[in-house]
């Protein structure tokens, strides 16, 4: 089966992809939940910094794009690098149409995760990532055979427990839960050549 996409499936996929994960994050700031990966790095860092959301996300990805384009070539990176600019603007800005008055924690943790993870998967597909930890997973995945969900899995876990400094045990628990339900998302549907075949290093 055909596997390849159109410029119009491409930026739809773009698009929707990037609004569900900045959905997902605002669900886990409203709490103060803590997301995985390069998300959740950059949430921890606006913990003890002046920074907002976008502006450490975009800075964190920075070092990565090197990567993306040795190995994963310029279309892979380009397109990640338009993703993580729609997240890290959406997030920053979309108080300006969305206010949430009320959330429960645990829902936040378990939707907001489905939101990040279908966002996710949505844009792997479609031969780009959300660039940082998702370009280092795509990456062993594509090299070595490793799910990309299980590798995100352990680094986003590593991150979020190391947000135990910042945030107290409920919040950590929930924080974990929520990435758990990110990665298995990815886990059972993003499978090596299912979706998504090699992609050229140049």
């Amino acid at each position: 089966m055909d596997q390849n996409h159109n410029v119009k499936e491409n930026l739809l996929a773009l698009i929707l992809g990037s609004a569900l994960v900045s959905l997902g994050v605002i669900f886990f700031n409203s709490v103060g939940l803590l997301a995985g990966g390069t998300a959740g790095l950059a949430i921890f860092l606006t913990k003890i910094s002046d920074f907002s959301f976008g502006q450490v996300f975009f800075i964190l990805n920075l070092p990565f794009y090197v990567l993306s384009v040795m190995r994963m070539g310029w279309r892979f990176t380009i397109n990640t690098f338009i993703a993580v600019t729609i997240v890290s603007l959406a997030v920053d800005h979309l108080h300006h149409v969305l206010e949430i008055a009320r959330i429960d924690p645990v829902y936040a943790a378990l939707f907001g995760g489905g939101l990040i993870g279908t966002g996710m998967l949505v844009i792997f597909r479609h031969k780009m990532s959300l660039g940082g930890f998702n370009i280092l997973a795509l990456f062993l995945q594509e090299r070595f055979g490793l799910r990309a969900g299980y590798v995100q899995m352990g680094l986003d876990c590593c991150i979020v427990l190391m947000s135990l400094f910042v945030v107290d045990l409920k919040i950590l628990g929930l924080s974990i839960l929520g990435a758990i339900t990110v990665n298995l998302i990815l886990a059972l549907n993003h499978k090596p050549g299912r979706y998504q075949p090699n992609v050229p290093a140049t």
